[in-house]
């Protein structure tokens, strides 16, 4: 009883069964290399190896970060120079291109006068010349009619004025299709002016115009933008369309048209302001004329 026993050893490790205790449970202890196996994820010799490298990686990336720093602060500096060196010379071809388009603008009003002057003293000619016979009477009535289809005369007599406004403070109607600028308060469209033109035609009007500009064969109505252009011409707000005709029956049958109800529609929606009004004597200036290469004629004489 007094001797001691051997220890129970396993893989060199004491098993945890003495003598004293051998009906206690059995204490397997861990190996100290499978411990750390377990434990130590990383050989210490990499983990100091890792911390060494990091700590000499630190100044290299401080001094790529300062040095991209300056090059940046570098170009900035550049680009402002060169924008204030080069600043007058870009005022200076403005103000050029400026020059250049008022001088055109300037030069197209007087060719357009002189044309318009031309014009009356050829129809002065030609009436004093047709006016003594049958013939030339009714040569001249004909012209009369082709020049009232085509729009080249101006017209004045009793008709109808209707004023579009755009509202001071709108919704904004992006339209994608028509490239809308974000933002902007314009509620009228160009397919809004088209449906109330065409409804004044079928109205019974005889001759339009649109923003001052005389609607006839050719000219379209359309949107570029934010603007639109009649005829190719920019108009502004408010729209105000001229129609001569009879103006009661015409203002009658408006009132009934899909034109008229469109723009009530956004005028109770969007708060676009419309006036319809008949009016006497309205001045409808010519329209542009445009030379016709071919034509085909439709339809019986």
């Amino acid at each position: 009883m007094g001797t001691n026993q051997p220890v129970n050893m396993m893989g060199g490790f004491d098993s945890g069964r003495t003598p004293h205790d051998a009906g206690g449970p059995t204490l397997i202890p861990v190996p100290s290399l499978l411990r750390s196996l377990l434990s130590d994820h990383l050989d210490p010799g990499y983990a100091a190896a890792a911390n060494s490298k990091e700590q000499r990686a630190r100044p290299a990336e401080w001094t790529w970060q300062v040095l991209a720093a300056v090059v940046v602060t570098t170009v900035f500096a550049l680009a402002w120079a060169q924008a204030q060196s080069t600043a007058p010379r870009v005022r200076e071809s403005q103000q050029v291109l400026a020059g250049s388009v008022r001088s055109a603008e300037a030069t197209t009003e007087e060719l357009t006068g002189r044309r318009t002057r031309l014009a009356a003293e050829v129809n002065t000619q030609r009436r004093s010349l047709l006016e003594g016979d049958a013939a030339g009477r009714q040569l001249l009535d004909d012209l009369d009619r082709a020049n009232a289809a085509a729009s080249s005369t101006p017209v004045i007599g009793p008709g109808m004025a209707i004023t579009v406004t755009d509202p001071g403070n709108a919704p904004d109607l992006t339209d994608a299709s028509k490239g809308r600028v974000e933002g902007s308060r314009q509620v009228i469209l160009d397919r809004d002016l088209q449906l109330a033109v065409n409804s004044l035609w079928a109205s019974g009007a005889e001759s339009i115009s649109v923003g001052g500009v005389r609607v006839g064969p050719n000219v379209t109505i359309r949107q570029a933008g934010a603007s639109i252009l009649v005829d190719n011409q920019p108009i502004t707000g408010p729209y105000v369309i001229l129609a001569v005709g009879p103006p009661h029956a015409m203002q009658d049958a408006f009132a009934q048209s899909k034109g008229l109800q469109r723009l009530r529609l956004l005028e109770t929606s969007y708060d676009v302001g419309v006036t319809v009004a008949a009016g006497d004597g309205l001045t409808l200036p010519a329209g542009s004329i445009r030379d016709i290469n071919f034509a085909k004629q439709i339809g019986p004489n």
